[in-house]
């Protein structure tokens, strides 16, 4: 065949690996979702922000990218002016070149938050997608840990108005301090371990997902994953990984941390309880908070971390949130480098199954901490900050998972449906639309090949309609419309067998004159909304004839 005569070849339609469509049930869901985060978040004196999804490279943080490598872990292009512009990593980054940008305009504390998608050049695997969306809330220029503390209460508000109820999340609250001075004990400080410490944060995030095994072995040399991959390790030498495996093994359900039942002398209901033989323990924050003074030693920075623990766990307290809601954990360290005081996580404790069929606990929904530095590198002067984020397509899955969301039936739009193509008759069904519109009813008029009146009739069930509007030639000249309850003439035709039978029972349909349009459309509405929330008597009594056919 010549090259001529050679046909196109048809561009095939391919979705980028590593990214999702999102459908409109999974849009719906969210917005519901993130419209309760926003009504807490607002009820605590937050503000919305907005930044663009791109960042110059250098704002996003010295974790990030390597500085020969622009597109490692972030996606990157050169502007005109050859500087290097990167798809945003976090939306905390963006947040602090904001605040410095506006510094002398803003008012300090600041406190706001934001929803969008972050983009993360990152391999992609079940449930790890390169683009996901973020619900962020921040607090800059506070420099004590109420601010942090706060945070947390937040967040346990938030999961509740959400629908997860208390015992099936908590809030793990520990301090980077704790573990910095424990890194300093065993030769990590300086700026030239900086790497290394980035490292072992990194491995002893990753607790939940491989265990103590896995985290000693991305401590060490590295870890190779199921499919092959090797992880890179921190490197460190067999003293050093021992000295942190007993640090990260130090948790609040131990006898030394717990306090047993019977001897509370107190309200325990707030507080977390778990069992050792006979006897029934809560976990107490302030004990725990003791019990990590055995690994601080004399170190001043471990010290000080611990004492802001002791705060943090006095405050909560105070407030009515036991450790059943925020509870102290050592073992809590989030995996990026610019956390510098406390640190938080949002983990949801109910099992779900995963995909091997075993049940397991849900897990991490989101987390935080404070970032005294991030702002700082902007101005030259301390800005101390801090702020969580929530992981919003993980929460979705949860909420899904305990039926909180998208349970709700999305009623689809009421028709109107097209009986003649002459500019007149289509400017008649326009004008129906509209009524229906302005009154704040969901309506559309039919878009397709209108000389099939079936297949409206079908386009409207694919839809979900509740209703669809006809008016043939007869009923123009009469000045009224048909209106046909399509769900109660779905139901009554389950019970109807025989076509003739069907014609007489003209069941669910009522003509009205086109001034009573929208108020018998709302009518209807209303007694579906009744039906759905429970059986109630309708009817819809009318002499007219039912129309039967395009005329």
């Amino acid at each position: 065949m010549s090259e001529k005569n050679k046909k196109p070849q048809k561009l095939k339609a391919r979705l980028p690996r590593g990214f999702v469509d999102r459908e409109a049930a999974d849009i719906r869901a969210a917005n519901q979702m993130m419209e309760t985060i926003r009504e807490v978040y607002e009820r605590y004196g937050f503000d919305p922000i907005e930044t663009p999804l791109f960042e110059y490279t250098d704002a996003l943080g010295k974790f990030l990218p390597d500085s020969d490598r622009p597109n490692e872990g972030v996606f990157s292009l050169q502007d005109d002016d050859e500087q290097w512009m990167s798809l945003r990593y976090d939306l905390t980054a963006p947040m602090a070149r904001h605040v410095a940008e506006n510094f002398q305009e803003i008012q300090l504390p600041y406190r706001t938050y934001r929803a969008g998608y972050v983009f993360r050049n990152e391999k992609p695997g079940p449930g790890r997608f390169r683009q996901f969306m973020q619900f962020d809330a921040d607090t800059v220029g506070a420099p004590g840990v109420q601010a942090d503390a706060e945070m947390c209460m937040m967040m346990a508000d938030t999961l509740e108005a959400l629908g997860i109820k208390r015992g099936d999340y908590v809030i793990r609250v520990n301090n980077r301090k704790v573990l910095d001075g424990v890194m300093e004990a065993i030769g990590l400080g300086g700026e030239e371990n900086a790497g290394r410490r980035l490292g072992v944060l990194r491995a002893i995030d990753k607790l939940d997902k491989f265990g103590p095994e896995g985290v000693k072995l991305l401590l060490g040399e590295g870890r190779k994953d199921e499919s092959g991959d090797f992880t890179k390790g921190a490197g460190l030498n067999e003293d050093q990984i021992a000295k942190l495996t007993r640090y990260i093994s130090i948790t609040a359900t131990g006898t030394t941390h717990g306090v047993p039942v019977k001897d509370a002398g107190r309200d325990v209901s707030d507080m977390q309880t778990y069992r050792i033989g006979e006897v029934d323990f809560y976990t107490d924050n302030l004990a725990t908070v003791e019990g990590l003074l055995a690994v601080a030693g004399d170190n001043a920075t471990a010290l000080q971390g611990i004492e802001e623990l002791r705060t943090i766990a006095a405050l909560t307290d105070a407030a009515g949130y036991g450790s059943l809601r925020i509870k102290i954990d050592p073992s809590v360290v989030r995996g990026l480098e610019y956390y510098t005081g406390p640190v938080y996580e949002a983990e949801l404790t109910f099992d779900v199954t995963n995909e091997k069929g075993e049940k397991v606990v849900f897990g991490s929904v989101g987390g935080g901490g404070r970032y005294d530095g991030l702002v700082s590198r902007f101005m030259g002067q301390p800005v101390p900050a801090t702020g969580f984020s929530i992981g919003v397509s993980r929460l979705m899955t949860a909420l899904k998972n305990l039926g909180k969301l998208g349970q709700d039936e999305v009623i689809g739009p009421v028709i109107v449906t097209v009986m003649d193509g002459d500019v007149e008759s289509m400017g008649r069904y326009q004008r129906f639309t509209q009524q229906l519109r302005a009154e704040g009813i969901r309506a559309e008029m039919y878009q397709g090949n209108w000389k099939k009146f079936g297949n409206q009739l079908k386009y409207a069930d694919r839809r979900g309609a509740p209703i669809a509007i006809i008016q043939g030639g007869d009923e123009r000249v009469q000045g009224v419309v048909q209106i046909k309850d399509l769900i109660e003439g779905k139901r009554l035709s389950g019970e109807i067998t025989d076509n003739a039978e069907w014609r007489e029972a003209r069941v669910a349909q009522v003509v009205v004159p086109e001034a009573e349009l929208v108020a018998k459309v709302k009518e209807i509405l209303e007694h579906q909304a009744e039906d759905r929330s429970g059986p109630q008597p309708k009817d819809y009594k009318s002499e007219q004839p039912i129309y039967e056919g395009n005329d």
